[in-house]
């Protein structure tokens, strides 16, 4: 059962690393626009945050983008 839940949790983490990357480069952007202008010190101090929190992050991101589909 433990080998289970850590292999579940370094699943977690390595999707979470591959989702934040791109997410602190680009997509934050598609969330708050004030983002996009960023410095690299930013971008690094939401890397951490951003794969802890890929799943929500993700959605929003998908959200920002479904919503910005429908607009005229």
């Amino acid at each position: 059962m433990a080998f289970v839940l850590v292999r579940v949790l370094e699943l977690y983490a390595v999707l979470g690393l591959v989702f934040a990357v791109p997410f602190a480069w680009r997509l934050a952007a598609r969330i708050d626009p004030v983002a996009a202008s960023g410095t690299l010190g930013f971008r690094l101090l939401i890397l951490p945050g951003s794969a802890a929190l890929w799943p929500w992050l993700l959605w929003r991101v998908l959200r920002a983008g479904a919503r910005r589909e429908a607009a005229p």
